[in-house]
């Protein structure tokens, strides 16, 4: 009887640990997918698909994963508060769509706590890394900032192999690497990163109606594009990068080979943080094709550049773009002839500083080129009676004009030329 008792009792021990042992299973999976994707706010970390609703919280804990086949769609107004101290990478192996309004943009950002002189090249969290296998990725009205974590052997992207795959770079607030894919970003902001703000290997794209500002410590550009890119870049706004506001190339040998068109973009006191032969307005390289119309570059370190070493594709066009320096030696790095500056034709230069004022509406010229602090009561529109209102060209056409179509039934259309230099025109 006692052998028999000590057996059962035996038995039921076993049942108890066994059952201990699922409960925890059960446990750690749920915290690894633990999202609310309800109305309510909500916390992630983990894998993630589904909602985030209008004007929710979501507290992001640690590396989320939106996994292949999935989607992750963020509505109009969400604050995503990514946790400063594990410093949490987004990772997209299948579609984001981040879909915000003027009135209620979407943010990546941290609490406010964080948002100091000592963390203004923010290094605070990673970046939103979209894999190979991500088809569709949007960020319309969004608001990214305080990123650019350093990776280390144990970042979900180095494992996963992600980006530059080892440790120790600074991430970007977006890398797409699909060249089958489609990236749009538009009317959106992405500043306090530590290097890159963007870093494209592949896919249609669109770049449109953006601001990029308080970006890179010792490197990094605004947009960088590589082979497999297909991509039209307009209405963007890029105050005092470290290094470029575009890197153009088609280095990575993918296909298509990279084929960039790039107009009526406003770029100002870009590459003098970077004093390198790199450091400029946009650099392009590596047999990449560029289309460059329309722009507005104000005290930028250089005009548009090439590598004389690896240089564009010879069928690349040039046109009707606008050149201000308010001291001689800016003015003197435009001119062509000097430092590899690439010509273009109906291009306004001058030869004298101060020539050729833009006119904006209240943006002080004279402000320091090493300036990166970005006041938002700055105007970037022209005066009416700027000598750049019509000084641009309409005798092109975008290679998405007619619309990028997404599985989730919206459409994106690359915008109209206009006849103006820079992003901006009048303001009424």
């Amino acid at each position: 009887m006692k052998i028999k008792q000590f057996v059962t009792m035996k038995n039921n021990m076993i049942l108890s640990c066994l059952a201990c042992f699922f409960l925890m299973l059960t446990a750690c999976e749920k915290a690894n997918i633990d999202v609310d994707t309800s109305e309510a706010d909500g916390s992630a970390i983990g894998e993630v698909s589904g909602v985030w609703s209008k004007g929710s919280v979501q507290h992001i804990k640690g590396d989320i994963i939106i996994p292949e086949g999935k989607t992750l769609t963020i509505e109009e107004g969400v604050t995503i508060l990514m946790d400063a101290e594990n410093k949490p990478e987004i990772v997209v192996l299948g579609n984001l769509y981040a879909l915000g309004t003027d009135d209620n943009p979407i943010r990546f950002t941290v609490e406010e706590q964080y948002k100091t002189k000592t963390n203004e090249f923010g290094k605070l969290w990673g970046g939103i890394l979209a894999a190979p296998s991500c088809q569709e990725l949007v960020l319309d009205h969004t608001v990214l900032e305080y990123g650019g974590a350093i990776t280390s052997d144990a970042s979900t992207s180095v494992k996963m192999g992600l980006y530059k795959k080892v440790s120790g770079e600074a991430l970007p607030a977006l890398w797409f690497s699909n060249a089958d894919g489609k990236l749009v970003v538009q009317n959106s902001t992405i500043s306090h990163f530590h290097e890159d703000c963007t870093y494209i290997e592949g896919g249609k794209i669109i770049f449109a109606n953006n601001r990029f500002f308080s970006n890179g410590v010792t490197g990094g550009e605004a947009m960088n594009f590589k082979s497999g890119s297909i991509a039209d870049v307009a209405y963007n706004l890029v105050y005092s990068v470290n290094t470029n506001a575009l890197k153009l190339s088609n280095s990575g040998d993918k296909t298509p080979q990279a084929y960039i068109m790039v107009y009526n973009n406003t770029m100002l006191n870009t590459g003098w943080r970077r004093p390198t032969a790199k450091g400029g307005s946009i650099w392009i390289e590596a047999s990449v094709r560029v289309e460059i119309y329309n722009n507005l570059f104000a005290n930028t370190r250089f005009g548009v550049k090439r590598d004389p070493k690896k240089p564009e594709d010879n069928r690349s066009i040039f046109s009707n773009n606008w050149y201000f320096g308010q001291d001689q030696l800016t003015v003197d790095q435009f001119q062509v002839g000097k430092n590899d500056i690439v010509a273009g034709s109906n291009d306004v230069r001058g030869k004298l500083a101060g020539e050729n004022n833009p006119k904006f509406v209240t943006y002080p010229l004279e402000t320091s080129v090493n300036n990166y602090v970005f006041d938002s009561a700055w105007d970037f529109h022209l005066q009416g009676n700027s000598p750049a209102l019509k000084s641009g060209t309409l005798s092109f056409k975008p290679h998405f004009i007619t619309g990028l179509v997404m599985s989730n039934g919206l459409t994106y259309n690359s915008p109209t030329p206009a006849v103006y230099a820079g992003a901006f025109g009048t303001k009424f």
